[in-house]
């Protein structure tokens, strides 16, 4: 049922975004009068699912769920269509439009989906607010990533973070990315000691946690108490409870979540069984226990601290269009900031398909959540759709402006090799996008 439920939050997701992209080529064209073939929401190789003519054009719905189109008179696209093309050009044609009517045509999808995204974040904003942990809620500090203390910079566990860039941290969960992708460096911290310091990160920062497995630099430092323990866990087994309070494992001291990690990480390649120390009913006691042998974990869930539940911000109209634009905003710039790591060996196993997408939403309905999914869809379908790639939108734009530039019309042929080079590249990372995702579901 889970699969189902956020297989049907995708769809009407992505129903929703291409259908309204499809419809900013549609009315850029009937703004010029450029005549529509077809406009289909998926694609519909060798026959559609529903379909209707209506005046010039034909509406349906395909049964390949990968897109959608607009058939636009005149013009190279998916369908090839060369023998249309072969004929002299029709007044009410895309080809017989100025470059400028065209390139307006070809950014109007894109365009809608930027509005889109903005417009769904300032309504989200305003019907829901917005969650944040604040620094008060901190009552442990901030674990530092142990690949972050070993710099000795002046980082250490139970820092907490007053300032980023002079401004003051109003949302502790966005301190990672402010450094990651916005290329932070200036940090205002307070020590546990009360004292308060600056630190300076370096320029190759970004690098380094990239390269480590740091891009979490800092998260809220929490006791470890038992929630849940897998069924098919030895600790289960050897008594195990919820609600214990872990505080060593092999005698090591162990009393935030993030010092059990670390040790568990040095003893992965250990074989033997784990001394396990906790506090049950005020009692301190120990129990041996096999880990995991494929993750080298205990195989429990952490209870989530009181402390830690993120506190709810309303807004006016007038706040909830500012706050809602301004996430828009560094929506974008955040996601755009990550496209150079896909380059990356790393990065490139990271990318997913319609899994990985799919598992952006939760397996129950939750409104609030699809709408930001939504939105965050809508701008990287903006972000995808206009880059320079032959058969996305950008590949047209790069050519409509090389002709504006020029004076001169790319020719028909060279057009033609690039919609197929382009289909070719978007088909190979189709693949190799849900091929990772596969790869993760069964090997990982």
């Amino acid at each position: 049922m889970d699969f189902w439920i956020k297989a049907a939050q995708l769809i009407l997701s992505l129903s929703i975004l291409i259908t309204l992209h499809e419809f900013g080529h549609y009315f850029a064209a009937r703004l010029f009068k450029i005549r529509i073939e077809k406009f289909y929401l998926f694609f519909d190789p060798w026959f559609a699912l529903l379909k209707k003519k209506i005046g010039d054009t034909e509406w349906g719905i395909g049964w390949l769920p990968l897109g959608g189109y607009v058939k636009i008179a005149g013009m190279v696209d998916e369908s090839m269509d060369k023998e249309q093309l072969a004929q002299p050009a029709k007044p009410d044609e895309f080809r017989s439009k100025p470059a400028w009517q065209r390139l307006i045509v070809m950014i109007g999808g894109v365009t809608v989906n930027v509005i889109v995204g903005f417009f769904i974040y300032i309504l989200v904003v305003a019907a829901w607010g917005e969650t944040r942990i604040e620094n008060d809620q901190l009552n442990y500090g901030l674990a530092v990533n142990k690949e972050l203390r070993d710099l000795n910079i002046g980082l250490e566990d139970g820092d907490v973070i007053t300032h980023v860039e002079g401004e003051p941290v109003e949302n502790v969960r966005l301190v990672n990315i402010q450094i990651f992708l916005r290329e932070a460096r200036k940090l205002e911290v307070l020590k546990p000691s009360g004292e308060s310091k600056t630190i300076v990160l370096a320029d190759t920062i970004n690098e380094f946690l990239w390269e480590n497995d740091a891009v979490m630099a800092f998260e809220p430092r929490v006791p470890i108490i038992v929630d849940t323990i897998m069924p098919d866990a030895d600790a289960l087994n050897k008594g195990l409870m919820k609600g214990d309070s872990i505080v060593s494992i092999n005698s090591q001291f162990t009393p935030f979540f993030h010092n059990l990690q670390e040790v568990l990480v040095d003893l992965k390649e250990e074989n033997s069984p784990l001394l396990i120390g906790f506090y049950r009913d005020g009692l301190f006691q120990e129990i041996e226990v096999e880990k995991d042998t494929a993750t080298g974990l205990i195989g429990f869930f952490n209870k989530q601290p009181s402390f830690l539940v993120p506190k709810s911000v309303s807004y006016s109209i007038g706040e909830s269009i500012a706050r809602g634009f301004d996430r828009a905003k560094w929506t974008m710039k955040d996601y755009i900031a990550q496209l150079p790591l896909i380059f990356t060996s790393k990065g490139a196993s990271s990318v997913g398909g319609f899994g990985a997408i799919g598992n952006l939403f939760p397996a129950t309905w939750d409104w609030e959540v699809f709408w930001l999914n939504t939105a965050f869809i809508s701008l990287v379908l903006a972000i995808m759709n206009i880059l320079p790639i032959p058969a996305l939108d950008g590949g047209h734009i790069v050519f409509l402006i090389y002709e504006m530039i020029t004076g001169k019309e790319a020719p028909q042929k060279v057009l033609e090799y690039a919609q197929i080079i382009g289909f070719v590249i978007l088909l190979g990372l189709l693949v190799f996008a849900n091929g990772n995702d596969i790869y993760r579901a069964f090997f990982k």
